[in-house]
């Protein structure tokens, strides 16, 4: 295990961050130096919020397939079951894509039978806006840790009405083939996945889960970790481009999802994306020179673009990476 400071603490394995402490900025941006992800505590989103969303989640992922079939395709918003991308990556994983800043059309969901679209739009709503507003302020400590100014320079990105943000909600249902395989000593992990391991290539990640396992992160040094699950409390994963934007000090982490044989998992993730026209490199307080960049200047459009093109598991910034001169 990574030490980083006396200072901080660990939970299994994963930096956790109290938000209540005046010293959280700090750690905050060691954390994503040394690992890309923390946990967080003594947030600000109601549990009220975060209930009503999963009740109102669980109700639509109970529905017959046939059913659930009228919220899609995902394109890339809606309903989706198994295909991850457009690129033949599959998953244990039926999920809902929206946007967070253009008008989603909820009467997708009008004809299920059970399914209230105004009580899904209604717990979406409240549920992204108080996430979107912790995302602000985790951005903002991090500004702060890294002495750039003004200290919005991240969140404002996120509160521009031309963000690019997407809201998600995965549902893993409980896999009997794994029993199957462990008996015949099987062991073809592509079998047992729920999402394969991907980089997320937005700023920021906030993903919260109910009690169930599965998801793992990739530590430095190549060995998976699983990250027990926590109900109440939420995780942070450092996206593609803020990587670039710090020039890569901080690391956008890995991670994927294993799937579970008997108890089905949901998790709600917000991406916090720029608008497409912004433009994403590295500041130029984090260089020691203008020479100094590591990758070239793109908007975030482009990259948006180029991501989706990839397999999963595909290192996404590597097309944007400057090549040292031999």
């Amino acid at each position: 295990m990574v030490i980083l400071s006396k200072q901080t603490s660990f939970f299994n394995g994963v930096p956790l961050i109290d938000l209540s402490k005046p010293d959280s900025k700090n750690l905050i941006v060691t954390a994503c130096e040394e690992f890309g992800f923390f946990k967080i505590i003594n947030h600000d989103v109601p549990m009220e919020f975060i209930s009503k969303l999963e009740y109102e989640a669980i109700k639509f992922f109970s529905s017959p397939l046939s059913e659930k079939l009228k919220a899609g395709p995902a394109d890339p918003f809606g309903y989706g079951n198994k295909q991850i991308g457009t690129n033949g990556d599959f998953g244990w994983v039926e999920h809902i894509l929206v946007s967070t800043n253009s008008e989603f059309n909820y009467q997708k969901f009008a004809s299920i039978l059970g399914v209230n679209p105004e009580n899904i739009r209604a717990a979406v709503n409240d549920y992204v806006s108080a996430v979107k507003k912790m995302s602000c302020d985790i951005l903002e400590m991090l500004a702060e840790g890294l002495n750039i100014h003004p200290k919005n320079v991240f969140s404002k990105l996120l509160m521009d009405e031309n963000s690019d943000s997407v809201f998600r909600v995965n549902h893993y249902p409980p896999c009997s083939e794994i029993e199957g395989l462990n008996d015949n000593n099987n062991n073809n992990n592509d079998d047992l996945i729920g999402f394969g391991e991907h980089t997320d290539p937005q700023i920021i990640s906030i993903l919260r889960s109910n009690n169930t396992s599965g998801l793992q992160i990739l530590l430095k040094d190549g060995h998976w970790i699983s990250v027990p699950p926590d109900e109440h409390s939420f995780f942070v994963n450092v996206g593609d481009s803020l990587q670039v934007m710090t020039n890569g000090r901080f690391k956008s982490v890995k991670h994927r999802v294993l799937a579970n044989s008997v108890k089905s998992r949901l998790s709600m993730i917000y991406f916090g994306g720029p608008p497409l026209s912004e433009k994403i490199a590295p500041f130029p307080s984090l260089m020691e020179g203008e020479d100094s960049s590591l990758y070239k200047e793109f908007t975030w459009f482009e990259y948006k673009k180029s991501a989706y093109k990839t397999r999963l598991a595909d290192n996404r910034l590597i097309l944007f990476e400057k090549i040292a001169a031999s």
